[in-house]
Protein backbone atom coordinates (compact mmCIF):
# COMPACT_ATOMS: atom_id res chain seq x y z
CA UNK A 1 0.00 0.00 0.00
CA UNK A 2 1.33 3.44 -0.89
CA UNK A 3 1.45 6.36 1.50
CA UNK A 4 1.35 10.02 0.55
CA UNK A 5 4.14 12.48 1.19
CA UNK A 6 4.88 16.13 0.54
CA UNK A 7 8.25 17.73 -0.10
CA UNK A 8 8.73 21.46 0.39
CA UNK A 9 11.55 22.90 -1.73
CA UNK A 10 13.34 26.21 -1.29
CA UNK A 11 16.24 27.68 -3.26
CA UNK A 12 19.48 27.15 -1.36
CA UNK A 13 20.85 30.51 -2.54
CA UNK A 14 19.10 33.85 -2.26
CA UNK A 15 18.49 35.23 -5.74
CA UNK A 16 18.83 31.85 -7.43
CA UNK A 17 15.37 31.94 -9.01
CA UNK A 18 15.79 35.43 -10.47
CA UNK A 19 19.43 35.00 -11.48
CA UNK A 20 20.52 31.35 -11.67
CA UNK A 21 24.00 30.32 -12.64
CA UNK A 22 24.29 28.06 -15.69
CA UNK A 23 24.90 25.08 -13.38
CA UNK A 24 21.84 25.91 -11.25
CA UNK A 25 19.67 26.32 -14.35
CA UNK A 26 20.82 22.92 -15.63
CA UNK A 27 20.01 21.27 -12.28
CA UNK A 28 16.58 22.93 -12.18
CA UNK A 29 15.88 21.59 -15.70
CA UNK A 30 17.01 18.12 -14.60
CA UNK A 31 14.73 18.50 -11.55
CA UNK A 32 11.79 19.25 -13.86
CA UNK A 33 12.55 16.21 -16.04
CA UNK A 34 12.88 14.02 -12.94
CA UNK A 35 9.47 15.11 -11.64
CA UNK A 36 7.94 14.77 -15.11
CA UNK A 37 9.14 11.17 -15.28
CA UNK A 38 7.73 10.42 -11.82
CA UNK A 39 4.42 12.04 -12.82
CA UNK A 40 4.21 9.90 -15.96
CA UNK A 41 4.78 6.81 -13.79
CA UNK A 42 1.93 7.80 -11.45
CA UNK A 43 4.17 8.58 -8.49
CA UNK A 44 3.75 12.36 -8.39
CA UNK A 45 0.24 13.69 -7.80
CA UNK A 46 1.14 17.35 -8.28
CA UNK A 47 4.16 19.60 -8.32
CA UNK A 48 4.45 23.36 -8.47
CA UNK A 49 5.79 26.48 -6.85
CA UNK A 50 4.75 29.87 -5.63
CA UNK A 51 4.94 32.58 -8.27
CA UNK A 52 6.03 35.38 -5.93
CA UNK A 53 8.71 35.48 -3.24
CA UNK A 54 9.35 33.76 -1.02
CA UNK A 55 9.61 31.01 -3.62
CA UNK A 56 8.54 27.63 -2.26
CA UNK A 57 8.01 24.52 -4.33
CA UNK A 58 6.03 21.49 -3.33
CA UNK A 59 5.65 17.98 -4.58
CA UNK A 60 2.89 15.60 -3.44
CA UNK A 61 3.63 11.99 -4.25
CA UNK A 62 3.11 8.34 -3.37
CA UNK A 63 5.76 6.07 -1.86
CA UNK A 64 5.65 2.72 -0.12
CA UNK A 65 7.10 4.13 3.11
CA UNK A 66 9.11 7.04 4.49
CA UNK A 67 12.45 5.52 3.50
CA UNK A 68 11.30 5.22 -0.11
CA UNK A 69 9.93 8.77 0.00
CA UNK A 70 13.21 10.10 1.36
CA UNK A 71 15.08 8.27 -1.38
CA UNK A 72 12.89 9.87 -4.05
CA UNK A 73 13.54 13.27 -2.49
CA UNK A 74 17.32 12.98 -2.24
CA UNK A 75 17.56 11.54 -5.76
CA UNK A 76 16.10 14.75 -7.19
CA UNK A 77 19.00 16.24 -9.18
CA UNK A 78 18.52 19.77 -7.76
CA UNK A 79 18.35 18.48 -4.19
CA UNK A 80 21.34 16.21 -4.73
CA UNK A 81 23.35 19.14 -6.14
CA UNK A 82 22.38 21.43 -3.26
CA UNK A 83 20.45 23.85 -5.49
CA UNK A 84 17.28 23.24 -3.47
CA UNK A 85 16.83 22.57 0.23
CA UNK A 86 14.13 19.96 0.81
CA UNK A 87 11.89 19.01 3.71
CA UNK A 88 9.80 15.82 3.67
CA UNK A 89 6.61 15.19 5.61
CA UNK A 90 3.93 12.52 5.55
CA UNK A 91 0.82 13.92 3.89
CA UNK A 92 -2.82 12.98 3.53
CA UNK A 93 -4.83 14.00 0.50
CA UNK A 94 -8.32 14.78 1.77
CA UNK A 95 -9.85 16.04 -1.48
CA UNK A 96 -8.61 15.76 -5.02
CA UNK A 97 -10.18 17.46 -8.00
CA UNK A 98 -9.65 16.44 -11.60
CA UNK A 99 -9.00 19.92 -12.95
CA UNK A 100 -5.33 20.49 -13.64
Amino acid sequence: MSSQFIVFLEPARDGMVANPTAEEAAKVQAHFEYLKSLTERGVVVLAGRTTEPPITGLVVFFASDEAAARSLMVDDPAVKAGVFKARLQPFGIALRGDRG
